[in-house]
């Protein structure tokens, strides 16, 4: 019964995760004076909201699943090493990090290096939920993907 808690526990990262990156891109919205970047931002932050939604749902229909190991705990032991290195996986965190955001520019950096992170960490959680949510998790990595290009786009024009 071990592995349900920590699936379950990988999918509440996921959350915990995006609601920093709600909460990053939204005090980045209300910072910035860049019409262009504010955009974004409000976009991204609507994104992550939605994101947030759809993990919820992924962790009602949570049920157990053991990924192939080499040796018993194996897999859940890296994802929690992963998230550990995951510097939005800390309730608010996103608004404190945003908060000492001088430039758009740097804000846009910090987006693009959170949404790199987000897609290796989302690629892991894959193992971890139930075979019909996988759909779903690869939708949210192609999210993020395009976040990805999207802020890297805005950062040329900054």
């Amino acid at each position: 019964m071990g592995n349900i808690f920590a699936g379950s526990e990988i999918v509440e990262i996921g959350i915990q995760i995006e609601k920093n990156g709600r909460d990053f891109y939204s005090t980045l919205a209300d910072k910035t004076k860049n019409v262009s970047a504010g955009g974004m931002f409000k976009y991204l932050a609507g994104e992550e909201e939605k994101h947030i939604a759809a993990f919820q749902k992924i962790l009602g229909d949570m049920v157990k699943y053991e990924p192939p190991e080499s040796y018993p705990g194996e897999y859940f032991a890296y994802m929690k090493a992963l998230a550990g290195e995951h510097i939005f996986t800390q309730p608010d965190k996103g608004k404190t990090i945003a908060m000492t955001v001088k430039t758009d520019k740097q804000g846009v950096e910090l987006g693009i290096d959170f949404e790199k992170d987000s897609i290796i960490f989302y690629e892991g959680m894959k193992k971890s939920v139930p075979e019909f949510d996988r759909k779903i998790v690869d939708q949210l990595i192609a999210q993020e993907q395009e976040h990805l290009r999207k802020l890297s786009d805005l950062k040329k024009t900054l």
